[in-house]
């Protein structure tokens, strides 16, 4: 049980794509935010998350703005840009009562809006790094949070060896904090899923390799699932209609209840169907665990660096094996021929899923509990702000306290006042 004195008051500035919680289908950034704070939550630590209304907390919630904006990719409108400008605004008003001990951003725009207060008050700044350096605008920014007279108030985690080396030239990371997840939250099998169906899921982008996954289930007359949605991009939209002719069914498996039900009523009988290549549209939370706990492997066949991967470990978290091409973060994340296969092309891919059912599931299971667990990432993240906080200092509580909850209308005219 942790000490008072070494108890942490930390601010997460969350994003606006969608909401923070745990129920979402495709959020990848909000998932971890999630995560995050469970994790500092469970441990005893003060969480504060600056986040949409819509969202669900174990920490204290910080209302920015009424809702999140519901998609990753959708137009650049002025609502947008001034719920984006209070939701920043209210997280500094947040930041400014004076109890925070650390902020940590997953936004470098959310680290520029907070940097010079931060600076005033000596809190350092930890952002988590989501994203490839090729998509990073942190250059210029980087070298201003961290001048060399001064200082360090800005420290980057990357999320991966890979994504860390890869960063090298344009920032020094302090820590690679691995992704994790509460694994008691995934159901498992201990026996392999012999003869069912391989699954893949993610964006329908040419980087995530659903066509390498379709001719995988072609070569090997396997029924392969495909889950994920379409973003609403020229490039996202062409890959789909190219992909269409090779499916042999397209159904919607998200909607609806979930219910005690939704194995028997969706998954087994387009499990048990003629279909061989289905599409299933985008699923929550929920679903895609019954879709990897059912399944005979995950197949990750990606075609860029990524630089992590949690369907991997999620898949894992299920006893359920990966087969994947190794690019990016993969072999640190999948152990090869105890947890699934890391394979560099396609025939090596069609001669893993052959052998796939040797994988045994409680090993992978194990695995994700030893590395990539919830509690693990939360440990991480807290020696790293132990690290950087002046004096590992208790936060004072300022008594001065503002509103919890300003609505999107009222914090615009603030804002324009």
């Amino acid at each position: 049980m942790l000490t008072k004195d070494k108890q942490l008051t930390v601010l997460q500035v969350g994003t606006l794509n969608q909401p923070i919680r745990p129920d979402i289908g495709y959020g990848p950034i909000e998932s971890i935010v999630h995560s995050i704070d469970k994790g500092l939550h469970a441990a005893g630590h003060r969480s504060i998350v600056a986040c949409s209304g819509d969202s669900l907390v174990y920490g204290e919630h910080c209302v920015t703005v009424d809702r999140s904006f519901g998609s990753y990719w959708s137009d650049d409108t002025g609502e947008q840009r001034a719920a984006t400008q209070a939701h920043y605004s209210r997280a500094l008003r947040r930041f400014k009562r004076g109890d925070i001990d650390v902020i940590h951003a997953h936004d470098p725009k959310a680290v520029e809006f907070l940097y010079d207060e931060a600076r005033i008050r000596q809190v350092p700044i930890v952002m988590t790094l989501h994203v490839s350096v090729k998509e990073s605008r942190l250059k210029g920014a980087y070298e201003r949070w961290c001048d060399p007279l001064l200082a360090p108030l800005v420290h980057c985690a990357s999320i991966s060896e890979y994504q860390k080396q890869q960063y090298h030239e344009q920032l020094k990371a302090s820590q690679v904090v691995y992704h994790g997840i509460d694994v008691e939250d995934y159901p498992f099998k201990t026996r392999p899923a012999r003869g069912s169906y391989l699954f893949t899921i993610g964006r329908l982008t040419s980087d995530k390799g659903q066509r390498e996954a379709i001719a995988l289930a072609k070569r090997t007359g396997s029924k392969l699932i495909i889950a994920g949605c379409v973003q609403n991009k020229a490039a996202d939209r062409k890959y789909f209609a190219d992909l269409k002719p090779s499916l042999d069914l397209i159904v919607d498996a998200g909607a609806g209840p979930m219910g005690d039900d939704y194995y028997a009523r969706v998954i087994k009988p387009l499990a048990d169907s003629d279909h061989q290549i289905i599409y299933i549209g985008e699923i929550n939370s929920a679903q895609k665990k019954l879709w990897y706990l059912h399944a005979q492997a995950t197949v990750f066949p990606i075609q860029w660096g990524e630089p992590f991967g949690l369907v991997l470990v999620e898949s894992m978290a299920c006893g359920t094996p990966v087969i994947a091409f190794s690019k990016g973060a993969v072999p640190e994340i999948v152990a090869h021929g105890k947890t699934g296969f890391v394979v560099d092309s396609l025939e090596p891919l069609i001669a893993a899923a052959n052998r796939i059912d040797t994988i045994d599931p409680v090993v992978c299971r194990s695995h994700v509990r030893d590395r990539f667990s919830l509690d693990a990432m939360a440990r991480n993240y807290v020696a790293l702000y132990h690290r950087v906080v002046p004096g590992r200092r208790p936060a004072a509580r300022s008594s001065r306290l503002l509103p919890d909850v300003l609505t999107l209308p009222v914090l615009q005219e603030r804002i324009a006042t």
